[in-house]
Protein backbone atom coordinates (compact mmCIF):
# COMPACT_ATOMS: atom_id res chain seq x y z
CA UNK A 1 0.00 0.00 0.00
CA UNK A 2 1.32 3.42 -0.87
CA UNK A 3 0.23 5.45 2.34
CA UNK A 4 1.18 8.35 1.14
CA UNK A 5 -1.29 7.94 -2.28
CA UNK A 6 -3.90 6.52 0.53
CA UNK A 7 -4.27 9.53 2.21
CA UNK A 8 -4.87 11.68 -0.78
CA UNK A 9 -8.46 12.78 -1.13
CA UNK A 10 -11.51 11.55 -2.91
CA UNK A 11 -12.87 14.36 -5.73
CA UNK A 12 -16.75 14.60 -6.32
CA UNK A 13 -18.29 16.80 -8.95
CA UNK A 14 -21.84 17.49 -10.09
CA UNK A 15 -23.43 20.77 -12.08
CA UNK A 16 -24.10 21.60 -8.39
CA UNK A 17 -25.39 20.41 -4.77
CA UNK A 18 -26.77 16.91 -6.16
CA UNK A 19 -24.10 15.65 -5.53
CA UNK A 20 -23.72 16.11 -1.82
CA UNK A 21 -26.54 13.30 -1.85
CA UNK A 22 -23.78 11.04 -3.16
CA UNK A 23 -21.24 12.50 -0.90
CA UNK A 24 -22.87 11.61 1.92
CA UNK A 25 -23.59 8.08 1.12
CA UNK A 26 -19.58 8.33 0.63
CA UNK A 27 -18.60 9.40 4.08
CA UNK A 28 -21.32 7.04 5.60
CA UNK A 29 -18.85 4.19 4.72
CA UNK A 30 -15.70 5.93 3.99
CA UNK A 31 -15.40 7.61 7.70
CA UNK A 32 -11.33 8.46 6.80
CA UNK A 33 -11.67 9.56 3.36
CA UNK A 34 -10.98 13.38 2.72
CA UNK A 35 -13.88 14.65 -0.16
CA UNK A 36 -12.95 17.56 -2.14
CA UNK A 37 -16.23 18.22 -4.03
CA UNK A 38 -16.76 21.04 -6.89
CA UNK A 39 -20.05 21.84 -7.93
CA UNK A 40 -20.02 23.38 -11.01
CA UNK A 41 -23.18 25.87 -10.80
CA UNK A 42 -22.05 28.38 -13.13
CA UNK A 43 -22.96 26.24 -15.95
CA UNK A 44 -26.07 24.33 -13.83
CA UNK A 45 -28.04 22.24 -15.16
CA UNK A 46 -25.86 19.84 -17.15
CA UNK A 47 -29.06 18.55 -18.74
CA UNK A 48 -29.55 21.56 -20.86
CA UNK A 49 -26.52 21.74 -22.05
CA UNK A 50 -25.14 20.08 -25.34
CA UNK A 51 -22.87 17.53 -25.50
CA UNK A 52 -20.00 19.23 -26.23
CA UNK A 53 -19.92 21.72 -23.60
CA UNK A 54 -20.51 19.18 -20.57
CA UNK A 55 -17.59 17.59 -22.41
CA UNK A 56 -15.53 20.50 -21.75
CA UNK A 57 -16.56 21.35 -18.19
CA UNK A 58 -15.83 17.79 -17.12
CA UNK A 59 -12.64 17.76 -18.14
CA UNK A 60 -11.72 21.01 -16.97
CA UNK A 61 -13.04 19.59 -13.59
CA UNK A 62 -11.71 16.86 -13.65
CA UNK A 63 -8.23 18.29 -14.33
CA UNK A 64 -8.31 19.93 -11.64
CA UNK A 65 -9.10 17.28 -9.05
CA UNK A 66 -6.19 15.91 -10.42
CA UNK A 67 -3.80 18.58 -9.85
CA UNK A 68 -5.30 18.58 -6.07
CA UNK A 69 -4.21 14.96 -5.59
CA UNK A 70 -7.26 13.26 -5.67
CA UNK A 71 -6.96 9.49 -6.18
CA UNK A 72 -10.41 8.84 -7.13
CA UNK A 73 -12.81 10.70 -8.99
CA UNK A 74 -16.99 10.12 -8.48
CA UNK A 75 -18.57 11.73 -11.28
CA UNK A 76 -21.73 12.50 -9.31
CA UNK A 77 -23.69 13.46 -11.95
CA UNK A 78 -26.34 11.01 -14.11
CA UNK A 79 -25.88 13.48 -17.31
CA UNK A 80 -22.07 13.48 -17.40
CA UNK A 81 -21.86 9.54 -16.33
CA UNK A 82 -24.63 8.04 -19.28
CA UNK A 83 -22.94 10.20 -21.78
CA UNK A 84 -19.63 10.53 -21.46
CA UNK A 85 -17.99 8.25 -18.84
CA UNK A 86 -16.54 6.02 -21.17
CA UNK A 87 -14.79 8.77 -23.39
CA UNK A 88 -13.27 10.39 -20.02
CA UNK A 89 -11.69 7.03 -19.13
CA UNK A 90 -10.06 6.83 -22.06
CA UNK A 91 -8.46 10.41 -21.27
CA UNK A 92 -7.56 9.88 -17.64
CA UNK A 93 -5.37 7.73 -15.86
CA UNK A 94 -7.50 7.79 -12.97
CA UNK A 95 -10.37 5.99 -11.60
CA UNK A 96 -13.46 7.32 -12.45
CA UNK A 97 -16.75 6.44 -10.64
CA UNK A 98 -20.43 7.15 -12.58
CA UNK A 99 -23.38 7.07 -12.00
CA UNK A 100 -25.98 5.63 -13.39
CA UNK A 101 -29.72 5.42 -13.25
CA UNK A 102 -31.32 2.18 -11.36
CA UNK A 103 -32.55 0.46 -14.10
CA UNK A 104 -31.64 -2.87 -12.68
CA UNK A 105 -32.47 -3.27 -9.06
CA UNK A 106 -35.92 -1.70 -10.20
CA UNK A 107 -36.41 -4.12 -12.95
CA UNK A 108 -35.37 -7.06 -11.17
CA UNK A 109 -37.80 -5.94 -7.90
CA UNK A 110 -40.91 -4.83 -9.82
CA UNK A 111 -43.92 -6.88 -8.78
CA UNK A 112 -46.37 -5.29 -11.33
CA UNK A 113 -43.63 -4.93 -14.09
CA UNK A 114 -43.61 -1.53 -14.62
CA UNK A 115 -41.48 0.82 -13.25
CA UNK A 116 -41.11 4.73 -13.63
CA UNK A 117 -37.68 6.86 -14.38
CA UNK A 118 -37.51 10.90 -13.43
CA UNK A 119 -34.36 12.02 -14.65
CA UNK A 120 -32.88 14.92 -16.72
CA UNK A 121 -33.28 15.52 -20.49
CA UNK A 122 -29.82 15.05 -21.02
CA UNK A 123 -29.93 11.29 -19.51
CA UNK A 124 -32.95 10.37 -21.10
CA UNK A 125 -31.35 10.98 -24.08
CA UNK A 126 -27.96 9.40 -23.53
CA UNK A 127 -26.99 6.46 -25.00
CA UNK A 128 -25.76 4.39 -21.81
CA UNK A 129 -29.60 4.82 -20.59
CA UNK A 130 -31.03 3.28 -23.04
CA UNK A 131 -28.32 0.32 -22.97
CA UNK A 132 -29.24 -0.18 -19.58
CA UNK A 133 -32.70 -0.67 -20.13
CA UNK A 134 -32.15 -3.07 -23.54
CA UNK A 135 -30.03 -4.90 -20.74
CA UNK A 136 -32.09 -5.20 -17.56
CA UNK A 137 -35.80 -4.39 -18.59
CA UNK A 138 -36.96 -8.09 -18.46
CA UNK A 139 -39.79 -7.50 -20.21
CA UNK A 140 -40.53 -4.58 -17.89
CA UNK A 141 -42.16 -1.51 -19.43
CA UNK A 142 -40.46 1.91 -18.15
CA UNK A 143 -42.31 5.37 -18.09
CA UNK A 144 -40.00 8.10 -18.61
CA UNK A 145 -40.28 11.34 -17.35
CA UNK A 146 -38.17 14.25 -17.98
CA UNK A 147 -38.03 16.42 -14.41
CA UNK A 148 -38.39 19.86 -15.96
CA UNK A 149 -37.69 21.94 -13.64
CA UNK A 150 -36.35 20.28 -10.35
CA UNK A 151 -32.87 20.65 -10.50
CA UNK A 152 -33.86 24.74 -10.15
CA UNK A 153 -36.41 24.02 -7.49
CA UNK A 154 -33.73 22.14 -5.57
CA UNK A 155 -30.45 24.66 -6.02
CA UNK A 156 -33.15 27.41 -4.92
CA UNK A 157 -34.11 25.74 -1.49
CA UNK A 158 -37.57 25.36 -2.98
CA UNK A 159 -38.28 22.10 -2.46
CA UNK A 160 -40.98 21.99 0.21
CA UNK A 161 -43.32 24.66 -1.67
CA UNK A 162 -46.15 23.93 -2.47
CA UNK A 163 -46.20 24.67 -6.23
CA UNK A 164 -43.01 21.83 -5.58
CA UNK A 165 -45.35 19.23 -4.64
CA UNK A 166 -47.70 20.04 -7.12
CA UNK A 167 -45.33 19.85 -10.53
CA UNK A 168 -44.00 16.60 -8.91
CA UNK A 169 -47.83 14.91 -8.89
CA UNK A 170 -48.29 15.76 -12.19
CA UNK A 171 -45.04 13.94 -13.07
CA UNK A 172 -45.92 11.21 -10.75
CA UNK A 173 -49.55 10.54 -10.62
CA UNK A 174 -49.44 9.17 -14.14
CA UNK A 175 -46.90 6.74 -13.04
CA UNK A 176 -49.05 5.16 -10.18
CA UNK A 177 -51.99 4.78 -12.61
CA UNK A 178 -50.12 2.71 -14.63
CA UNK A 179 -49.30 0.63 -11.74
CA UNK A 180 -45.52 1.58 -11.69
CA UNK A 181 -44.12 0.00 -8.40
CA UNK A 182 -40.70 1.62 -8.46
CA UNK A 183 -39.50 5.15 -9.16
CA UNK A 184 -36.03 5.41 -10.24
CA UNK A 185 -34.66 9.01 -9.64
CA UNK A 186 -31.77 9.62 -12.71
CA UNK A 187 -30.68 12.14 -11.09
CA UNK A 188 -28.21 12.94 -8.09
CA UNK A 189 -29.87 15.95 -7.18
CA UNK A 190 -33.79 14.75 -6.74
CA UNK A 191 -33.17 12.57 -3.87
CA UNK A 192 -33.44 15.83 -1.85
CA UNK A 193 -37.27 15.64 -2.92
CA UNK A 194 -37.93 12.23 -1.62
CA UNK A 195 -39.73 13.33 1.72
CA UNK A 196 -41.83 15.25 -0.68
CA UNK A 197 -42.31 12.11 -3.29
CA UNK A 198 -43.10 9.95 -0.54
CA UNK A 199 -46.71 12.52 0.57
CA UNK A 200 -47.42 11.82 -2.44
CA UNK A 201 -46.16 8.09 -3.21
CA UNK A 202 -47.85 7.23 0.11
CA UNK A 203 -46.51 3.44 -0.49
CA UNK A 204 -47.67 2.92 -3.39
CA UNK A 205 -43.83 2.95 -5.30
CA UNK A 206 -40.64 2.63 -4.28
CA UNK A 207 -37.62 4.60 -4.60
CA UNK A 208 -34.69 3.66 -6.18
CA UNK A 209 -31.54 6.15 -4.81
CA UNK A 210 -28.28 4.93 -6.44
CA UNK A 211 -25.95 6.83 -3.65
CA UNK A 212 -25.29 4.07 -1.68
CA UNK A 213 -24.68 1.94 -4.37
CA UNK A 214 -22.03 4.43 -5.76
CA UNK A 215 -20.63 4.39 -2.10
CA UNK A 216 -20.05 0.68 -2.28
CA UNK A 217 -17.95 0.94 -5.26
CA UNK A 218 -15.86 3.69 -4.50
CA UNK A 219 -15.33 1.65 -1.47
CA UNK A 220 -14.57 -1.63 -4.00
CA UNK A 221 -12.06 0.51 -6.14
CA UNK A 222 -10.65 1.62 -3.50
CA UNK A 223 -9.97 -1.53 -1.49
CA UNK A 224 -8.95 -2.89 -5.07
CA UNK A 225 -5.83 0.00 -5.88
CA UNK A 226 -5.24 -0.33 -1.94
CA UNK A 227 -5.80 3.23 -1.38
CA UNK A 228 -8.43 3.31 1.89
CA UNK A 229 -7.38 5.76 3.74
CA UNK A 230 -6.55 4.48 7.21
CA UNK A 231 -5.92 7.84 8.94
CA UNK A 232 -8.60 8.54 11.37
CA UNK A 233 -7.75 12.37 11.71
CA UNK A 234 -7.70 13.40 7.63
CA UNK A 235 -11.55 13.87 7.62
CA UNK A 236 -11.58 17.60 6.63
CA UNK A 237 -13.68 18.33 3.93
CA UNK A 238 -13.35 21.12 1.09
CA UNK A 239 -15.93 22.68 -0.89
CA UNK A 240 -15.67 24.63 -3.80
CA UNK A 241 -18.53 26.34 -6.55
CA UNK A 242 -17.83 27.93 -9.84
CA UNK A 243 -20.60 30.34 -9.96
CA UNK A 244 -22.52 32.36 -7.56
CA UNK A 245 -25.24 31.77 -5.13
CA UNK A 246 -26.45 32.86 -1.83
CA UNK A 247 -28.37 29.57 -1.26
CA UNK A 248 -26.04 26.67 -2.08
CA UNK A 249 -24.95 26.91 1.24
CA UNK A 250 -27.88 25.23 3.28
CA UNK A 251 -27.22 21.96 2.01
CA UNK A 252 -23.76 22.10 4.82
CA UNK A 253 -23.49 21.76 8.01
CA UNK A 254 -20.76 24.26 9.61
CA UNK A 255 -19.06 24.50 5.97
CA UNK A 256 -19.16 26.80 3.30
CA UNK A 257 -18.31 26.62 -0.81
CA UNK A 258 -15.11 28.58 -1.46
CA UNK A 259 -15.11 30.23 -5.26
CA UNK A 260 -13.16 28.48 -7.55
CA UNK A 261 -12.45 29.51 -11.39
CA UNK A 262 -12.64 26.84 -14.03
Amino acid sequence: MDEKKSSFPIGIFDSGIGGLSVLTHIKKILPNEKIIYIADNLYSPYGNLSISKITLRSKKIIEKLVTLNCKLIVVACNTVTTNLITNLRKNFNIPLIGVEPGIKPASLNSKSGVIGVLATKGTLSSSLFYKSINNYNLNIKILEKEGKGLIKIIENNKINELKTKKILKSYITPMIKKNADHLVLGCTHYPYLIPVLNQILKNKMKIIDTGIAVAKQTKKILTQYELLNTNKKNKLNLYFQTGESSKINYFLKNQIFNKIIL
